[in-house]
């Protein structure tokens, strides 16, 4: 593995570790929040930079449904990365403390971050799962698997199954499709409950969507294998 790739798996862990962190703001508090939200600004935008091949390439080649989705998720995550940050700075109260902004402003502010962090939530995890692939591959080199389990095979999807079951339970608990339609405005955060099950919640809402991800994935490629298949047959 190149120091490269080694750096992007680094980044990329550290952004997935940082998602529930930020959903946690009022939890973590203001402050913690917002040096951690402009950690995840820096890190998507040095992610860009060492992935640029996929800019130079965005033009070029064959659109499958498997890259077209892919897009469709990094384009949409482009949006709410810079709706992030703006909308970060105009409420921010400790980082970018100096700047001048009127309280209508703040409130224009306080519903685009809140919806944009939801869905950057939903589509960091989409883009996760449709990678998830990739991302095994690295860590049965990192560990050194090299032979196929048809008992690890079963655990394994064992066990995304409970977190997808768990994940569901989690987003509708947690009401968080109000939060992604607008529905509601406000964020309701019980104090009194551990830190820890807030996580879990919010790891198995992720779990979700990188299954959602995974295995949109796996759909379109079957699709394009069948379709391979029956072009060769009829030619």
């Amino acid at each position: 593995m190149t120091p490269r790739k080694k750096i992007q798996i680094i980044i990329d862990f550290t952004m997935t570790a940082m998602l529930p962190v930020l959903m946690a703001y009022e939890l973590v508090g203001e402050a913690a929040h917002e040096w951690v939200g402009l950690a995840m600004v820096l890190l998507f935008i040095l992610h860009h930079i060492l992935n640029h091949k996929w800019h130079q390439n965005l033009l070029k080649g064959h659109y499958s449904g498997a890259r077209i989705l892919g897009t469709v998720i990094d384009m949409l995550l482009c949006v709410v990365m810079v709706c992030l940050p703006v909308s970060g700075i105009m409420m921010s109260k400790h980082v970018f403390v100096f700047r001048p902004i009127s309280s209508s402003g703040t409130s224009l502010a306080r519903t685009m971050h809140l919806i944009a962090s939801y869905w950057g939530f939903i589509l960091m995890s989409v883009h996760l799962g449709l990678h998830w692939s990739m991302l095994i591959g690295v860590a049965r080199k990192i560990i050194r698997i090299t032979e196929a389990s048809r008992i690890r095979t079963i655990i394994l999807r064992a066990v995304a199954v409970l977190i997808t079951a768990y994940g569901i339970y989690a987003f509708r608990h947690r009401e968080i499709g109000s939060y992604l339609l607008l529905k509601n405005q406000f964020v309701f955060f019980d104090f009194d409950e551990p830190l820890i099950l807030f996580f879990a919640d919010y790891l198995a809402i992720m779990g979700l969507f990188v299954c959602v991800g995974y295995y949109a994935s796996k759909m379109f490629q079957r699709l394009a294998s069948k379709r391979k298949s029956m072009n060769g047959t009829a030619s």
